[in-house]
């Protein structure tokens, strides 16, 4: 599988530039293999075949991007794979002679989808790598001391109470606020507003 994903992406700038080198007749369709090609609207056939290659090209290079990707945001290739595939879909099955024009209003219900997911993740990724927030660890123990406080209610010297319990949850929602990445810009860009107007009131 990879030595044929390897060979498609290399062959990737022949297929592009394949379009010149078809069979194409005086009328300017496409003969191939008996099957004959017309403009489908396009001036003629190899401005049509060029056309497809555009996005037939860039479409399957992003999916092959997209299945063999490993970093955390790769979800994002998801919109530019589904603007390729319904630029694709709309000179195929379009019936107007107008093209690359309203699918761009396709794609608004995958970005409002994708965008807020792939944030989510840099968010958590962020403050788990960077702050050192493990709000997956923090639940985690505050389950534990739950669990505990629910089987050891008559041991109060060694298990927290009710109170203690609310304290360390508050403490997790209290590191969590203070400490995550819009929290963050927003105290940079306090700091930026005022060192910009220390500056103008220096000049």
């Amino acid at each position: 599988m990879e030595s044929l994903l390897v060979f498609f992406i290399a062959i990737s700038p022949f297929l592009y530039k394949g379009y010149e080198y078809l069979p194409y007749n005086s009328n300017g369709d496409l003969t191939f293999f008996g099957f004959i090609l017309g403009g489908n609207g396009f001036s003629d056939a190899k401005t049509y075949v060029w056309f497809l290659t555009t996005k037939i090209v860039p479409l399957y290079l992003m999916i092959f991007w997209f299945l063999t990707s490993r970093d955390w945001w790769y979800h994002i290739i998801i919109i530019p794979i589904a603007m390729y595939a319904f630029q694709l879909f709309e000179v195929l099955y379009d019936s107007d002679d107008v093209v690359d024009t309203d699918n761009i209003w396709w794609l608004i219900p995958i970005c409002m989808i994708t965008i807020p997911f792939v944030y989510i993740i840099r968010v958590k990724l962020y403050d788990k790598h960077v702050h050192g927030i493990d709000l997956e660890a923090i639940e985690a123990e505050l389950e534990e001391l739950k669990a505990k406080g629910i089987h050891n209610t008559n041991d109060t010297s060694n298990n927290p109470t009710n109170d203690q319990t609310a304290e360390i949850t508050t403490i997790s929602e209290d590191i969590n606020e203070k400490l995550s990445t819009g929290n963050l810009e927003n105290i940079y860009k306090n700091v930026q507003n005022r060192i910009q107007g220390w500056l103008q009131l220096k000049s």
